[in-house]
């Protein structure tokens, strides 16, 4: 089968594997008691040695982005801020009382939302308060997801000041039509200055959010979008796919007659991915780019690489401990999400009760197969896990079979290696050993199309 055929079977809905089990699996066997315990065990076992990453959802903007999945609330009053700083704090106030000591701390990243709603002072009293109640790692990663419009030298400044270093700025697309069609109006002057300031302040990496499959783009847009990306050159490019869920977020529906059919959505991509190649960016993994001199393809190159729910990382910690509503938290044997809803989760809080929502306790089934998967998705190659081979479950024989007849894999006794021609098709394949497929309802998870 050739590749569009490829690409017409296998664009179908599948998890984005950002952690295993995919959410809509989750068992729910976590409460207070037990996720408190999962976090002491956790920290006992790996935090003294790698230490935990902090991720601080910071949900308000000032406008909609008609495109955007991500949670978040929309409003122009400012004094929303400090109420909701305080709370943060007062929730990692909580988790080190469940800590055994001063915890040892190896990165913060703040995403949204729009963490540069919040002022440069009120950010600043965030990342203090966090700093003075832990040991800093030698080689901690503090990083920040910012508007290009609200990102002020003066936010640059004062995060930078705290430790920052890296920067991440959501541009989707430069073309004017496009920007209209899903509200987030971004001048290329204002993307210069936030870059170039960063850069100027001492910022180390500068990454850029694009997007393939926004309304209205087209050939001519995207080569245009890609032209203006390479004379600002960020040292890491993220690719992603538009994902249309309108049943989930109602404001899709304002513009999907003017979506790419499937067709004309993966040409933009493979235009996309080969002006990223001839501008020298070399691919990481699902939809990451990097220049060669960037850490993140070094620990590619490696096979040190690692993915959590902010993406690929050098950082090996297995502690990510998710502050605000609606963050979610991996310490590795367990997960947890908190409420929402702003108001709820802060009432938790406040009340000193668990602001958790939903979680899930791994068994050791689930450990091995999210070893796997993450090896998979990471280095493009996995070991089998003791009891996870497709010659001791008969049921994997068809679809391991049939990639590997499509010259999409090879796999022996040893272990399975996604080869080049697979690599786009690295959700479907995971999907195919994921157990989760065999056992639950397929009609109830929600997820967007894997290609």
């Amino acid at each position: 089968m050739n590749s569009k055929g490829l690409i017409k079977k296998y664009n179908v809905p599948a998890p984005r594997y950002t952690s295993y089990p995919p959410v809509p699996f989750w068992n729910n066997q976590i409460n207070r008691d037990s996720w408190e315990d999962s976090v002491k065990k956790s920290y006992l076992l790996y935090g003294e040695e790698e230490g935990i990453q902090l991720y601080i959802h910071l949900p308000y903007c000032e406008s909609l982005c008609t495109y955007c999945g991500c949670n978040k609330r929309i409003t122009t009053n400012h004094k929303v801020e400090l109420p909701y700083i305080s709370t943060v704090m007062k929730e990692w106030d909580n988790y080190l009382t469940i800590l055994p000591k001063k915890p040892l701390l190896s990165g913060i990243h703040l995403g949204g939302g729009t963490p540069t709603f919040f002022s440069p002072e009120a950010l600043k009293l965030l990342i203090k308060h966090i700093r003075n109640s832990t040991k800093l790692k030698t080689d901690a990663e503090f990083s920040f997801e910012g508007h290009p419009n609200n990102t002020t030298e003066e936010h640059l400044q004062a995060l930078y000041d705290v430790g920052f270093r890296r920067v991440s700025y959501g541009i989707q697309d430069f073309d004017v039509n496009v920007q209209k069609a899903i509200h987030r109006m971004q001048p290329y002057t204002n993307v210069e200055r936030a870059t170039r300031q960063a850069r100027e302040i001492g910022y180390t990496s500068v990454n850029f959010d694009l997007i393939y499959g926004l309304p209205h783009q087209t050939q001519g847009t995207i080569r245009d979008t890609f032209k203006k990306v390479s004379v600002l050159r960020p040292d890491r490019i993220a690719f992603y796919s538009y994902a249309h869920l309108p049943s989930v977020f109602p404001a899709q529906r304002s513009f999907e007659e003017h979506l790419p059919d499937e067709a004309a959505k993966r040409d933009l991509y493979e235009t996309g991915k080969t002006l990223l190649a001839e501008m020298g960016y070399l691919e990481i993994g699902m939809d990451h780019f990097a220049l060669s001199e960037d850490p993140l393809y070094k620990a590619k190159l490696e096979g040190t690489l690692h993915r959590n729910f902010m993406g690929y990382t050098t950082m090996p910690s297995k502690i990510l401990i998710g502050l605000g509503n609606s963050a979610i938290s991996d310490v590795y044997l367990a997960y947890a999400q908190n409420e929402k809803k702003i108001e709820t989760y802060k009432a938790h809080i406040v009340a000193g009760t668990s602001p958790i929502i939903k979680g899930h306790s791994h068994t050791e089934t689930d450990l091995k197969m999210k070893n796997l998967i993450m090896a998979l998705i990471c280095n493009h190659e996995a070991t089998w896990e003791p009891g996870f081979t497709p010659f001791s479950q008969p049921q994997w024989n068809h679809p391991l079979r049939t990639f590997e007849e499509e010259g999409l894999i090879s796999f022996d006794l040893e272990g399975i290696r996604v080869l080049e021609k697979g690599v786009t098709f690295i959700r479907n394949i995971c999907m195919a050993l994921d157990p989760c497929f065999k056992e639950e309802d397929m009609e109830k998870p929600v997820f967007s199309k894997a290609i």
